[in-house]
């Protein structure tokens, strides 16, 4: 299955924009994925076996207009983000057939900052961002989740390291200081619950700030 595969397929194509005229908080434009996740582009990425070949020819193209870029502040060099220096580290997900391996700094800093002799910094990986914590050896015999379709694989990938895959049940677990949550929103869950268990966050603060933005942490284990 891949995008073109239905090339003599007339389907809709669905042109999404963003106005973003003055700024905005980034968890308010995030639900703009979700429309890219409804795309045929997007279930061609994922493949045959998790999307049924009727429903890709239902899927529309989506194209999304969007004025809005994330600018890198620092560089792995950096010394104000070294090791160490970070008290938390958010690692959300990319595509998982990418070749992880490819950048060795990039997984020496991440190492380095689970590793760190204070264990001071606290890794939260988000949906398929437990793929990087693998490439960087950091789930050697944790608890870890990652997304829920992707569990066997992820035994298969991570076999060395040992890892207790509790993914299939949990929406988000915390073992030492990592914490790792399932697929994209569970995200939400994964950080109020570490909010509420956070030595960085006090009680009445994490409360206060997850009223504000209306997240509520989901049962942590799947209903279904």
């Amino acid at each position: 299955m891949n995008a073109n595969s239905s090339a003599t397929t007339n389907h809709e194509v669905v042109r999404i924009g963003v106005f973003i005229p003055y700024g905005a908080q980034l968890l308010d434009t995030a639900c703009i994925d979700i429309f890219a996740s409804m795309s045929r582009e997007y279930f061609a990425m994922i493949g045959e076996s998790m999307v049924p070949p009727g429903i890709f020819e239902l899927a529309p193209s989506v194209e999304i207009f969007s004025s809005m870029s994330i600018l890198c502040t620092h560089r792995f060099s950096s010394p104000e983000v070294a090791p160490g220096k970070l008290d938390i580290v958010l690692v959300p997900g990319p595509d998982p057939k990418l070749d992880l391996y490819s950048d060795a700094a990039a997984l020496s800093w991440l190492a380095g900052h689970a590793n760190n002799e204070t264990k001071t910094t606290d890794i939260l990986s988000v949906c398929s961002g437990i793929y990087l914590c693998g490439a960087a050896g950091i789930l050697k015999g944790k608890k870890a989740c990652g997304p829920r379709g992707l569990q066997g694989d992820l035994r298969t990938r991570f076999e060395s390291q040992e890892v207790i895959w509790v993914g299939e049940e949990l929406r988000w677990v915390g073992d030492g200081n990592l914490w790792s949550g399932g697929g994209v929103t569970n995200g939400n869950d994964l950080v109020a619950a570490y909010t509420r268990q956070s030595r960085h966050f006090p009680g009445p603060v994490a409360e206060l700030g997850l009223k504000f933005v209306e997240v509520d942490e989901r049962p942590q284990r799947y209903e279904d």
